[in-house]
């Protein structure tokens, strides 16, 4: 995955529409040993962070216009906490922990961009769609299977359509239950730190 794909995306998308009401970003990298993508950053931060949080902010203005708008970040019960030394897990890698603590970076971007976007319509929630669904990422790392895919298809579908989720942000949600994240998702300075990073790495800023 290249970060220039991810903006030939966004054009793509901005040449066609020039609205969108609902945004869900559920592209993923799991707990495979591949160490970097092709910018050299490590792969799981890099395509469950930086991709949805570089395409987010390229089509903000497609989906301002057409608030009251939605965007849904597919996140994760699996979370870690995020060691601004070592960011890269340059120093202790480990497959799981990378995909946890970039789980829990969209967490904290999700609650951030929401607080940006509270006087623009436009609501941003994140959630674990369930654990171990029979997807093709949990089949090739030998797990069966605890669920079908269809419900955390259908979690999903309930964050961006819901009634009774209008006007809701900023919240992580189980399923279909509003939950509690890592509290370092609760921790300003770090959501603004991890925001700049990616503005940074992504050439946002």
């Amino acid at each position: 995955m290249l970060l220039s794909q991810v903006r030939q995306l966004a054009k793509n998308v901005k040449e066609k529409y020039d609205s969108i009401d609902v945004l869900i970003n559920n592209a993923g990298a799991g707990m495979s040993d591949e160490r970097y993508s092709k910018e050299g950053y490590e792969l799981r931060f890099a395509v469950n962070y930086l991709a949805p949080f570089l395409l987010t902010n390229l089509l903000l203005p497609e989906i301002k216009n057409a608030s009251p708008s939605r965007i849904v970040n597919v996140s994760s019960a699996g979370q870690h906490k995020i060691d601004f030394d070592d960011l890269m897990l340059e120093n202790n890698f480990d497959g799981t922990r990378a995909y946890r603590q970039s789980k829990l970076a969209l967490i904290m971007f999700t609650i951030e961009l929401a607080d940006k976007l509270r006087n623009d319509n436009v609501t941003v929630n994140s959630l674990h769609p369930g654990t171990y669904l029979d997807t093709k990422m949990v089949r090739n790392h030998g797990i069966k299977p605890w669920g079908d895919a269809q419900t955390g298809a259908d979690a999903e579908v309930y964050l961006a359509t819901s009634r009774e989720l209008e006007g809701v942000t900023g919240k992580y949600f189980d399923v279909k239950n509003e939950s509690t994240a890592n509290k370092q998702a609760y921790d300003k300075q770090a959501r603004k730190r991890i925001w700049n990073i990616a503005e940074e790495l992504t050439g946002l800023k």
